[in-house]
């Protein structure tokens, strides 16, 4: 690393040298992001990784306020998002079922299994394509050496 130090800054009042460190290396560590969500005919997104995260809660634990939970959403937030997903989709995703002797549970429907395997597969093609697309930009734009 080359180190160019006591650096001179102008200054019109008085003559004087501030002194910090310049360094002429750049080191950028570059890493690709890639969002994918769902978007209605109005370019509203209302599905996306966290909505997949809810849904396999759900999956998992049976319970809408379970999934939520762990996801530090309220229970209502989770049942405006979901009942939301149906509307944009129009199929039911979950069945509920009411409490009493063997306590309430969700499941999930088979579309609803089938939409989150299918939108699963569709992030990995992107994630995919993505990365191979942005394997050129670290070559070209990473970690620069000094001269």
């Amino acid at each position: 690393m080359h180190r160019i130090a006591d650096a001179p800054i102008p200054n019109a009042r008085r003559k004087t040298r501030l002194r910090f460190p310049i360094y002429t290396d750049i080191y950028i560590g570059m890493k690709l992001h890639v969002k994918l969500a769902l978007a209605n005919a109005a370019d509203e997104e209302f599905c996306g990784s966290g909505l997949l995260q809810l849904l396999e809660g759900i999956a998992a634990h049976g319970s809408i306020q379970r999934a939520a939970r762990d996801m530090d959403l309220s229970y209502v937030k989770a049942l405006k998002i979901l009942n939301r997903l149906e509307r944009e989709l129009g199929e039911t995703l979950l069945v509920r079922h009411k409490g009493g002797a063997a306590r309430g549970h969700t499941e999930l429907t088979p579309f609803a299994r089938r939409f989150m395997r299918d939108f699963a597969a569709l992030r990995q093609k992107v994630r995919r394509a993505a990365d191979a697309a942005f394997k050129v930009f670290p070559q070209r734009y990473g970690v620069k050496r000094a001269k």
